[in-house]
């Protein structure tokens, strides 16, 4: 029946009245905000992630509308989040990438939402509590060289690896009651090569890391820095 449909406003009756996804519909009919919009009603929380830049593209998505006021809601759902067991680092991507205002493959460029913005990054906290403890006693070691802010992981914009490391350290931090974090960079004792080679002070070339649940993600980044 979706495959017949010949207009999208055709298509956004068959969502409604059937919940079909949108691999269920014709290509060509997601272009149209109405078939969004249809689709939101009913949308899974990987799905509402996974397709934030596409609802903005297509203008569901924009400062104060009502499909907007219904993410931002979804997102700051706590029972919904711990239902789809969604982890905290795919919701930091998921920011990362709506927040740089293109993609990670094509050349599909947004204007981020700024609401959308802030409950990405409530929602990325919230999600801590999808993660177990494991109870036992856990030493981090994060390298915190310089090499650390270059690069993206899995391709994410603005996803630097030590993004991503302190990051998974303050989802530790949060999750474990016995955890050490300490950084490194310099290798066997301490020595840090550059335009003036020298020994660090530290026998051992390792840094306690003073990272606590209590910290934002962006404290935590300029730590480990």
């Amino acid at each position: 029946l979706a495959q017949t449909a010949e207009l999208p406003g055709r298509s956004a009756e068959v969502v409604r009245e059937y919940g079909l996804p949108r691999e269920a519909l014709r290509s060509e009919h997601l272009g149209s905000a109405e078939v969004w919009e249809a689709l939101l009603e009913d949308m899974p929380m990987t799905a509402l992630v996974r397709n934030l830049a596409t609802m903005t593209r297509v203008g569901v998505l924009a400062p104060g509308s009502d499909g907007t006021a219904k993410v931002v809601d979804q997102l700051g759902d706590r029972d919904r989040i711990r239902k789809a067991r969604v982890h905290p680092i795919a919701l930091l991507a998921a920011l990362r990438t709506y927040a740089a205002g293109r993609g990670v493959r094509g050349r599909n460029t947004w204007t981020p939402v700024p609401q959308i913005v802030d409950a990405l990054d409530a929602a990325f906290y919230t999600a801590f509590e999808n993660v177990e403890p494991t109870g036992k006693r856990l030493l981090l070691a994060l390298d915190v060289s310089g090499s650390m802010m270059g690069g993206m992981v899995a391709g994410v914009p603005g996803l630097t690896p030590r993004d991503a490391s302190a990051a998974l350290a303050l989802v530790t931090a949060a999750t474990e009651t016995r955890y050490e974090a300490v950084g490194f960079f310099a290798g066997h004792r301490g020595w840090k090569r550059g335009t003036s080679s020298r020994f660090v002070g530290r026998a051992d070339g390792i840094t306690p890391l003073a990272i606590s649940p209590r910290q934002r993600l962006d404290d935590v980044i300029r730590t480990v820095s």
